[in-house]
């Protein structure tokens, strides 16, 4: 059996994920876009050879949102841009089951999916709306509640997934001797009712060269991990301490049994943000350079933005957090919970949980690229992760650092390749090719 590898992806978002990492004077404020910029960011982590480069995406901003979102790519554009300019890295957008319909994503997705000759995924959200205008924006005077978006993304997945299986693998046979163009018994039609969705297929697009897109997700609550467990082949997670990351590792897996599911058939990439000196001393004096660069007062309105527009105006910066009335549902569930439990532990004042919050490294990812190697062997020997997400606070040098100095470490130990051993996103990850739906069906298997 081969032995057990980490996974990397690369978020590429702008200047990178730290508010105040635009202002820094090696960053290009209109990086987001700028599409050569992305082009090099996504060639560094090809070379660095990462499982994935990431596109986050957004459906509404406000004069309170972070920079890098408020003027930038569509991101499944930019991943067909991505797509021309790499040969091997997988490439993954977010796109959300809340505002769109299935039959356009699943097009889309799969376009991308033969322009880069297999290397798609989808990042799967239900998109909360912290800032109230995510409807407005579609139409829609209310946004849905978190339980029945995922009861609609649930069907919305089967229905693109559904799609993608339209075609079987050979039903094209393209035969000009008898004028036969493909196969009819091979062209299935979906015919799909359900509560949200009511559709009929088939997709005009044959499957990819690896049978579909891969799917990714990022829910942490219960109904998105029930989500993750039946659905998703790679899950996004964000947590600082690793007994926690280990305690949400263990629930996620065991839940994969209750959908016939093995454990390596779900990859769980946490977030981190590593900052690398040379020396701890360079180190440090990086991530002090970068905390400089925060505006309080604009950071509130940010923060204000994740938290459920929370008036702050009618505090100092020195008012402790505890005297603060948070809104308990508008927001981001996950802001919240790392808020409560700041507050509770560090007894912050605004000025200190924001920038408590926005402290994109956390300490214990700011050192030499042996700490941050070691950390990383830590979290996976441990099971805290099957890999990690670069979530660099200042982009190209975050990345560039950690593919020249951390990159070689991992490959030292045995812990990551040295080179790519497939062509597909499904090959990198080590997950097999999708058998057709409505095949498994006309062969009597039970699915």
């Amino acid at each position: 059996m081969a032995k057990r590898q980490i996974k990397i992806s690369a978020y590429l978002v702008g200047t990178g994920i730290h508010v105040g990492s635009w202002r820094h004077p090696d960053a290009k404020p209109d990086a987001s876009i700028d599409i050569d910029y992305y082009r090099y960011l996504a060639q560094v982590a090809e070379k660095g050879k990462f499982d994935i480069a990431f596109i986050a995406d957004s459906l509404a901003i406000n004069e309170d949102s972070h920079p890098n979102i408020l003027n930038r790519f569509d991101p499944a554009i930019l991943l067909s841009a991505l797509a021309g300019a790499t040969t091997k890295i997988g490439l993954v957008a977010t796109s959300s089951t809340t505002y769109n319909e299935p039959y356009n994503l699943a097009r889309q997705f799969m376009s991308i999916d033969h322009v880069s000759n297999g290397r798609a995924g989808w990042n799967v959200v239900t998109t909360g709306d912290a800032t109230g205008l995510t409807g407005q924006n579609f139409s829609q005077r209310n946004h849905l509640e978190h339980d029945a978006r995922y009861e609609r993304a649930e069907e919305f997945i089967d229905v693109v997934q559904g799609l993608w299986d339209s075609w079987e693998d050979d039903a094209f046979v393209f035969n000009k001797e008898t004028g036969e163009f493909f196969d009819p018994d091979k062209m299935n039609h979906l015919n799909y009712e359900g509560r949200f969705f009511s559709v009929k297929g088939p997709l005009n697009i044959a499957r990819s060269k690896q049978g579909q897109p891969v799917i990714i997700q990022a829910g942490a609550s219960e109904p998105g991990q029930r989500l993750a467990a039946r659905t998703a082949e790679v899950v996004f997670s964000h947590v600082k301490d690793i007994e926690k990351a280990k305690s949400f590792y263990k629930s996620l897996k065991s839940k994969l049994a209750d959908y016939g599911r093995t454990y390596d058939e779900l990859h769980i990439l946490q977030g981190i943000s590593p900052i690398i000196g040379d020396t701890e001393e360079e180190a440090e004096e990086k991530y002090n350079e970068l905390q400089k660069l925060l505006i309080p007062e604009q950071g509130l309105r940010f923060l204000s933005g994740y938290l459920g527009k929370v008036d702050f105006s009618q505090y100092t910066l020195d008012t402790p957090a505890k005297e603060v009335e948070f809104p308990e549902e508008n927001g981001i569930q996950s802001h919240f919970e790392r808020m409560k439990e700041l507050i509770d532990k560090e007894n912050p004042t605004l000025r200190e949980l924001y920038n408590l919050l926005e402290d994109s490294a956390g300490k214990q990812w700011v050192g030499t690229p042996n700490k941050i190697a070691d950390g990383i062997e830590t979290w996976f020997v441990e099971g805290a992760a099957d890999g990690f997400m670069l979530i660099a606070p200042l982009l190209p040098q975050g990345l560039e650092d950690f593919v020249d100095k951390v990159v070689p470490i991992l490959q030292e130990r045995g812990l990551f390749r040295y080179e790519y051993d497939g062509e597909t996103l499904r090959e990198h990850l080590g997950l097999k090719k999708p058998i057709n739906c409505f095949v498994t069906r006309k062969k009597g298997v039970k699915l």
